[in-house]
């Protein structure tokens, strides 16, 4: 969920360049010139995957000294970076010095269904109305994100199988074409991919998502709210189980 995916489709075409910043002479980049990605951003990248893909066990104490020598960094953007994770609520502070990976809690896995089941009921929502309006791109997208998923699935990869089912939840917020809601999206989506990689992943999501993809390509706006629903309402079930052992 890369930080930035669920957005980039509904950024696109936002960002115009200023009057006559094409125009010949100009000392302004082209518009398509790629924007340096910060030290610090990178870091936060990093650890961030460490973290969905549990090389930082959760729980796990992070010592900055230590990740800046893995990753090859200075310790100041490594710092930022962990600075930036404490306030996203992936890591936490310990009392005298230091982070670590904060446990993920009951409480913490139903305070996260609860903000993001709306957000995926009217993204499904949204999404189907673009598919009605002819948004083949993104119907495409989909698609491919479910045949990884079966493919992941086929070859036992669950860890490519995850990534595959968080990127047709992506796809979906991106069809949306509402930057707001992406942008609230972003800040749910690595907790959501931590979530996701922990929990068990049963076949039937495989088939809910394909339900949902159903709707949504054939553009009945209705039935795909309402199979998300169903959707993340069981995933929730499944997440409260595989990690506490009840539904």
């Amino acid at each position: 969920m890369r930080t930035d995916t669920v957005a980039d489709r509904s950024r696109t075409g936002s960002a115009a360049t200023d009057s006559g910043s094409d125009a010949p002479g100009s000392d302004a980049p082209a518009s398509d010139t790629p924007v340096p990605v910060s030290l610090s951003a990178q870091a936060r990248e990093a650890v961030l995957r460490r973290i969905v893909d549990r090389r930082y066990a959760q729980g796990a104490r992070l010592v900055e000294r230590e990740i800046a020598e893995e990753l090859s960094m200075s310790r100041v953007p490594v710092r930022e970076a962990l600075r930036a994770l404490v306030t996203e609520g992936l890591l936490e502070l310990l009392p005298h010095s230091g982070v670590r990976v904060r446990r993920l809690g009951r409480t913490d896995v139903e305070h996260l269904y609860e903000v993001w089941e709306p957000l995926a009921v009217q993204a499904s929502r949204l999404a189907a109305r673009a598919a009605a309006a002819g948004d083949s791109e993104g119907v495409a997208a989909l698609a491919a994100a479910l045949r990884q998923a079966e493919s992941a699935a086929a070859a036992d990869e669950g860890t490519r199988e995850v990534a595959a089912h968080t990127a047709f939840h992506e796809g979906v917020v991106a069809m949306s074409g509402n930057p707001l809601l992406a942008r609230t999206m972003d800040q749910l989506s690595w907790q959501l991919r931590l979530l996701f990689g922990l929990r068990e992943e049963p076949a039937h999501m495989r088939a809910q998502h394909a339900e949902m993809y159903r709707h949504i390509s054939g553009g009945d706006a209705e039935a795909a709210a309402a199979s998300t629903l169903l959707h993340v309402r069981d995933s929730r079930t499944v997440a409260l189980r595989s990690l506490f052992g009840t539904g």
